[in-house]
């Protein structure tokens, strides 16, 4: 898997595209805001981009949702308790950050994604863990060695908690009773910011410890 990154949209999401090198096919994690870059790279290197797989429905991540669908022709999978956010403004928090945004409203998603699903795209296999917290959809995709863990965790820190259908107890529920039972070894690709790896985490987040 060839792992690119991309700093998307006024709040620098990081969006993934993940690369099967041998088949040139692809999936997104989160498109961002303002895909540009991510579409030009998908265009440049005649990408096939199977899938999209959102983290969670924040206008954030989900900003760039349509744009990047009607381009590639690929279908957008989301956390069911979360599907009505794509096409709610309100729910999405793009009416509350609409210095930064008009209204953003996408068509629905076309699959619905749960706790313990495993996704075969483009070659890869992702299980899917429901990380709530952070939103009540929060989900994290792992493959292998890799987490993409969207706005749950952070290196040394956490996703807020404070916006609507957020709740701290759920989000250290599920850094420490899904994210840190993983192996130490497992790289974390977060939503926002640098890469980090679990046992880093487990031995160094202030927020969440084991104990």
């Amino acid at each position: 898997m060839k792992i690119l990154s991309f700093v998307l949209g006024p709040i620098q999401t990081n969006g993934y595209l993940l690369v099967n090198e041998e088949t040139n096919q692809a999936v997104v994690i989160d498109p961002g805001m303002n895909p540009k870059p991510l579409l030009s790279r998908i265009a440049q290197d005649s990408i096939q981009l199977e899938a999209i797989l959102l983290t969670h429905a924040h206008l954030d991540h989900m900003g760039g949702v349509d744009e990047v669908r009607k381009a590639c022709g690929c279908p957008v999978y989301i956390h069911d308790l979360e599907a009505d956010w794509l096409t709610d403004p309100t729910l999405n928090g793009s009416l509350r950050w609409s210095h930064m945004t008009p209204p953003l409203t996408t068509d629905p998603a076309e699959y619905a994604l749960e706790e313990g699903m495993r996704l075969k795209l483009a070659g890869f296999e992702f299980r899917v863990l429901h990380t709530p917290g952070h939103s009540p959809g929060s989900v994290s995709f792992l493959h292998g060695k890799n987490l993409f863990s969207g706005d749950v965790l952070f290196r040394e820190s956490v996703g807020r908690t404070d916006l609507p259908g957020g709740r701290e107890a759920d989000l250290f529920n599920s850094i420490r009773g899904k994210l840190y039972r993983l192996d130490p070894d497992v790289t974390v690709y977060n939503g926002h910011g640098p890469k980090t790896t679990i046992g880093h985490e487990m031995a160094h987040n202030p927020y969440v410890r084991l104990g």
